[in-house]
């Protein structure tokens, strides 16, 4: 069988999945791990948690969980969730590639969110589109599931979208993001300085196969958070 047979992208580089090793201290939360009837959602690169606290409030039933890697923006993200009582958002601080690798189970997650991440303008090998790592993140997600990346900077769009379709072959609609919009702190500044913002939003049609699509992690930790 070849490749087209085989698979429903073009990515000839395989994502290398068993190179790494758990993040520190790592640990499964209670959300995956239990009968979980709320579908789950995934954001890499929360921030300082303003669209994972807004999108909690806002979707009592869905669980999201936040990954943040840099930790004086997760611990400012922690000190605003603890000021609240949402029990539908699980904020992370960890490598988000690795900590989904050995967390986040095959066909899992409802959608993930992708909001203004470093363009990497200086190493494109690195933008989320172009890592093999995708193809295991779009293991992870369902069929029917949505990614939604955002950013200010076109080029970036612009390689985002061309991805999408001849990489990834994935109906995608790429949108303006509306001026009055403020899901997060980066957002609401570049909408304020009169920038324009877009949002591609991918979906995983029936039938899409990757190389990750029944591989589970070892068991690491059994503890739950």
């Amino acid at each position: 069988m070849n490749q087209t047979e085989l698979f429903s992208h073009n990515q000839k580089r395989a994502f290398q999945h068993k190179k790494l090793s758990a993040p520190r201290n790592f640990s499964i939360p209670k959300i995956i791990q239990s009968d979980n009837k709320l579908p789950l959602v995934l954001e890499i690169g929360a921030g300082k948690g303003k669209h994972a606290l807004s999108f909690a409030a806002e979707n009592p039933d869905k669980h999201l969980i936040a990954i943040e890697r840099t930790r004086n923006k997760f611990e400012a993200f922690t000190k605003l969730f603890n000021q609240q009582s949402l029990d539908n958002l699980t904020p992370i601080h960890a490598d988000a590639i690795a900590w989904t690798v050995y967390a986040i189970p095959p066909s899992s997650l409802a959608s993930i969110y992708i909001l203004y991440p470093n363009p990497e303008q200086h190493n494109p090998n690195q933008q989320w589109l172009n890592m093999p790592f995708f193809e295991f993140l779009l293991s992870r997600l369902q069929t029917g599931g949505k990614i939604v990346l955002t950013t200010n900077i076109e080029a970036y769009m612009d390689n985002a979208e061309q991805q999408t379709s001849s990489l990834w072959q994935l109906p995608h609609e790429r949108q303006v993001v509306a001026a009055e919009s403020q899901r997060t702190h980066f957002e609401v500044k570049y909408l304020a300085r009169g920038e324009r913002c877009w949002q591609l939003t991918m979906t995983k049609p029936q039938g899409y196969r990757t190389r990750f699509d029944s591989w589970h992690a070892p068991a690491v930790d059994k503890d739950i958070k």
